[in-house]
C-alpha cells in the first residue's frame, strides 16, 4: 500500500452521519485500503444547485495498493451501495466521495481529474483537509472567495472509533 490518496466525502440526505460512517468503513474494509486519518465533521452550505438540504462534509486519507482509476471504481461502487442517485448536477446525494489527491500526481482522463479541478476553490473540501493534510494550509483558504457555509459540526476521534461507533 505504497499510494496515498485523500478523498472528500459528504451526505446530504437522510442520516446523513450514518452515510458517511458507512463510507469510511467500507473503504476501511477494502482489503488493499487502509484509512490512516479522518478529519472532523463539517455541516455545509449547498453550492451550485442550492435548493437543498446542508451537507455534512469530510476527508478521509488514506493508503492503498489500488490504481487511480481502480480507486475511482471503488469509491463510485460505495457512493451505489449507499443509494446515490445522479438526477440533478450538483443536487441532493446520500454520498458522494471525490478522490483529491492521488499522491502528487496529475491526472487527466476522461473519468477522472486529479487533483481535483475545484477542490481549491471550495471551503468544504479546504477545512476537512487542512486537518489531514499539512500541504493544505491557510494559504488556500484564505484564498477561497466565499467563506460563508462551513461550520464545525463533529469533532472525529481516531478511525477505529469512528468506524465502529453507531450514529
Amino acid at each position: 500500500m505504497n499510494n496515498t490518496a485523500y478523498i472528500a466525502l459528504g451526505s446530504n440526505i437522510g442520516k446523513k452521519e450514518t452515510y458517511l460512517k458507512e463510507a469510511v468503513k467500507k473503504l476501511h474494509e477494502h482489503p488493499e485500503v487502509q484509512v490512516e486519518l479522518i478529519s472532523s465533521i463539517y455541516e455545509t452550505a449547498p453550492v451550485g444547485y442550492e435548493n437543498q438540504d446542508d451537507f455534512l462534509n469530510m476527508a478521509v486519507k488514506i493508503t492503498t495498493s489500488l490504481r487511480p482509476e481502480e480507486l475511482l471504481s471503488l469509491t463510485q461502487k460505495i457512493e451505489q451501495e449507499l443509494g446515490r442517485t445522479r438526477e440533478v448536477r450538483w443536487g441532493p446525494r446520500t454520498a458522494d466521495l471525490d478522490i483529491l489527491l492521488y499522491n502528487r500526481e496529475n491526472i487527466e482522463t476522461e473519468q477522472l481529474v486529479v487533483p481535483h479541478p475545484r477542490m481549491y476553490e471550495r471551503l468544504f473540501v479546504l477545512v476537512p483537509m487542512s486537518e489531514i493534510c499539512p500541504e493544505i494550509g491557510e494559504v488556500q483558504i484564505n484564498a477561497v472567495t466565499d467563506q460563508e457555509g462551513v461550520s464545525i459540526w463533529k469533532k472525529t476521534c481516531g478511525v477505529e472509533e469512528f468506524v465502529h461507533t453507531e450514529s
